[in-house]
């Protein structure tokens, strides 16, 4: 295998047994374990917690959907220049949208995308809050109302993109690669 961390990787023989167990469930799921799971099992108590919340967040239902989500954890994987997150995020917005050509260009440029109304405010709220965040202003909630949404929706956005971010910078810094796999999900449509 590949490096895919500028630290230690723990193996299946070194891994805690929570850790294993949620890379059988990946493997099961996926058809591999993302190599974020392996590189962030080095301290297993905290990815797990990590995972936890991530998973809350990012993959069960709440309110916003699922490509929203998606949608802005591209974003702020754009802007931050983080290309595990892009990638792999990428992939999982090009199958939530079955639009590949909106999701490549959302990773590069999402004022170049076909956007509706509501994505283009949670696009935009993603790109403030991670460029400039202490620029922010009640008045910046106001094109997220105009275009439908509720204070729970908004509240989640905001969680979804400190997330991303915090997770951006754990996978920059620490060189994090993406799997093979990311690359050829979802092209077709």
């Amino acid at each position: 295998m590949n490096q895919i961390s500028w630290l230690a990787v723990p193996t299946p023989d070194t891994a805690p047994e929570g850790v294993r167990k949620l890379w059988s469930k990946a493997e099961a799921n996926l058809g591999f374990v993302p190599n974020v799971f392996r590189a962030q099992a080095l301290n297993g108590e905290q990815f797990l917690a990590w995972w936890n919340y991530f998973n809350l967040l990012v993959n069960r239902e709440g309110h916003l959907s699922n490509a929203e989500r998606e949608l802005m954890a591209v974003v702020v994987s754009g802007l931050n220049r983080c290309v595990y997150c892009a990638v792999s995020h990428g992939a999982a917005l090009r199958g939530y949208s079955a639009d590949p050509q909106q999701a490549d260009t959302v990773a590069v440029n999402w004022r170049h995308a076909r956007l509706s109304a509501r994505e283009e405010a949670l696009c935009a709220l993603a790109e403030k809050l991670t460029l400039r965040p202490a620029e922010m202003t009640q008045s910046d909630l106001s094109p997220l109302r105009e275009a439908g949404l509720h204070d729970p929706q908004i509240l989640e956005a905001v969680q979804v993109i400190g997330m991303f971010n915090m997770t951006n910078r754990i996978s920059s810094a620490l060189g994090f690669i993406p799997n093979a796999e990311y690359h050829a999900q979802a092209r077709e449509g």
